[in-house]
């Protein structure tokens, strides 16, 4: 189907401006060539090009007397020049040569590493292709007419590169905080900061808020940047309102320096969450308006009660975590979305809890729900258990495995598959850091925060470790390569490299799976700076000998200029010439 409308009407457009770019750049390459061929005579091209006996011929376009006066053959200019160069010069050349080489290497090779591309290489895509004409692949245009699978493709990629609130998220004052005061490092990145500040107002804020004024004040705070100004902005409110339970909630997690501070502030803000969630929910029917509030009241308190378990989880109290946990399930099943599940399998494995905690993946790993590496890692650990404390690779590759070594191997693929980054966490071949309030599934902010919470649960497993250290790479013999499709799950996205730097401290090395192959500009430039580099130290040590190579190899290098312009000359009419001469 043709084109239609703006959009139609600008790939026009844009293909035209292509075309002409392309017709410009041949009609200048000819009109180069034209007027290097007008010049020849004046500028003695002939002459100062030749490097040998045979060039030293006058013009063509030269008259008779001319040539007569002409008899006498001299040195080209350019073979002369080259005859009073030194071995210093040709050291010096290629010395310099190697050094700039050799810090585009070095700077091509940080740019790498920091934003995983080639500086030289994103410079040519993004300003020299659009002004060579080039078709832009990813132009919105395409959409236009993807076909239902294409589509339902992008909109699987875009949904797999969604960031997620961190189920286990540490609390800023008391854990957060106390890292910047010992370290001097700060843990969040400003990305990460501010996905939260939008949680907040989403959370805890609704259109109706300007009526209280409490409320008010706090729906300003959540706004903050600074977090001294909203500390004070919450003491305000409270003041206004000595129930304003965000007003505590704020407190508990930005001001307390300990677990325990905390969780007296949280059961403060529990009991005023639920008197607002009782008084709103008996006129939620009202009116829109009531019904915002209460949706607003009913976040705040499952909020504060999922809080208060992770305290009492922190502060060694894990039945009554358990518990915290579960009855909040039960009060608000409609609210799996907030992952409290990936919290209660967190306890329960504390608690060695394992049949419970196969009754709660029994429920949540469904092919019909959102995976997570908590779901597929934990999965991988209570298979592995069965087997680990006796598995031997030894004696596994004599008899071969077992079905349930077999269905433990298989849990730990499929878990790697998901997230690969994982295994090199538990197994200690990276370092943890704090993990950030954000994630991004089956990212390295995903296999940062699984690990940082429940290495200690695979260490307590007597050989699940070893068996995942012996089985985990074996992971990706079974998917395809390069990642078009996958094996249990759908393809790797590529955009988790790019959204893990910002969920992730500078500090922090981000892992990247598939592991990218080095830009063709560090490849050149490494050649690059290696070859003058030798060619320094062979000038430097045979002087005479490089310098015969480097007068044959200029001389060579004219002679094709030479070649052309006599086949042009040949070829077209000197009537021609001498008419173009004359314009």
């Amino acid at each position: 189907m043709a084109d239609g409308g703006p959009a139609g009407l600008a790939e026009r457009l844009k293909r035209g401006v292509g075309w002409s770019w392309t017709y410009l750049w041949a009609l200048w390459f000819v009109l180069v060539l034209g007027l290097l061929y007008i010049l020849r005579a004046p500028l003695k091209l002939h002459h100062n090009l030749g490097s040998g006996p045979s060039d030293l011929m006058v013009f063509a376009s030269c008259n008779a007397s001319l040539r007569q006066t002409c008899s006498t053959p001299t040195l080209p200019v350019v073979t002369a020049f080259l005859n009073t160069l030194t071995p210093k010069f040709y050291v010096a050349l290629t010395g310099t040569s190697s050094l700039i080489s050799g810090l585009i290497l070095i700077f091509e090779w940080w740019y790498f590493r920091k934003y995983g591309t080639s500086f030289i290489e994103q410079v040519s895509v993004s300003h020299l292709r659009p002004l060579l004409g080039a078709v832009d692949n990813n132009a919105p245009s395409v959409h236009f007419t993807a076909s239902n699978g294409e589509a339902e493709s992008n909109r699987q990629n875009v949904s797999e590169c969604k960031v997620w609130r961190n189920p286990l998220n540490l609390f800023r004052g008391a854990e957060y905080s106390r890292y910047t005061w010992v370290t001097g490092r700060e843990p969040l990145t400003y990305y990460d900061m501010n996905l939260s500040a939008q949680d907040h107002q989403t959370f805890f804020t609704c259109d109706t808020d300007h009526a209280r004024p409490a409320d008010a004040v706090m729906q300003k705070a959540w706004r903050e940047r600074n977090a001294q100004a909203r500390m004070k902005a919450a003491y305000q409110a409270l003041e206004l309102n000595n129930e304003c339970a965000t007003a505590y909630v704020l407190l508990a997690e930005e001001e307390t320096t300990t677990i325990l501070e905390a969780e007296k502030l949280f059961k403060q803000a529990l009991k005023a969450g639920e008197v607002c969630y009782r008084r709103s929910q008996q006129l939620q029917h009202h009116s829109p308006q009531q019904e915002a509030q209460h949706r607003r009241d009913t976040n705040v308190l499952v909020y504060i009660k999922r809080r208060l378990a992770m305290c009492t989880r922190k502060l060694g109290r894990i039945r009554e975590a358990v518990k915290l946990m579960r009855d909040l399930m039960k009060e608000f099943p409609l609210l799996s979305m907030l992952n409290i599940h990936e919290n209660l399998l967190e306890a329960l494995l504390e608690l060695q809890a394992y049949a419970d905690v196969q009754v709660v993946l029994a429920k949540y790993d469904d092919i019909s729900l959102p995976k997570s590496a908590t779901i597929c890692y934990t999965a991988a650990l209570l298979k592995a258990r069965a087997v680990s404390d006796k598995f031997s690779p030894e004696a596994a590759s004599r008899r071969g495995l077992s079905t349930a070594e077999m269905n433990a191997v298989e849990a730990i693929h499929r878990a790697v598959e998901f997230n690969p980054h994982v295994p090199k966490y538990l197994l200690e071949m990276k370092s943890l850091i704090l993990p950030p309030e954000h994630i991004l599934k089956r990212g390295d902010s995903e296999a940062i925060a699984y690990a940082f919470f429940h290495l200690q649960h695979w260490k307590r497993v007597e050989g699940a470790l070893n068996l995942l250290h012996c089985t985990w790479e074996g992971t990706f013999r079974m998917i395809p390569y390069p990642l078009e499709k996958g094996h249990l799950f759908y393809p790797y996205p590529s955009c988790t490299e790019t959204a893990d730097r910002e969920l992730l401290p500078s500090f922090h090395e981000v892992s990247v799976y598939p592991k990218k192959e080095l830009p063709f500009f560090i490849l050149f430039t490494a050649g690059l700076c290696s070859f003058t580099a030798m060619l320094a130290l062979l000038t430097h040590q045979f002087p005479e000998l490089m310098g015969v190579f480097a007068k044959a190899f200029f001389s060579t290098l004219f002679a094709p200029f030479n070649f052309v312009m006599e086949k042009i000359e040949s070829v077209l009419p000197s009537s021609f010439w001498h008419l173009l001469t004359r314009i």
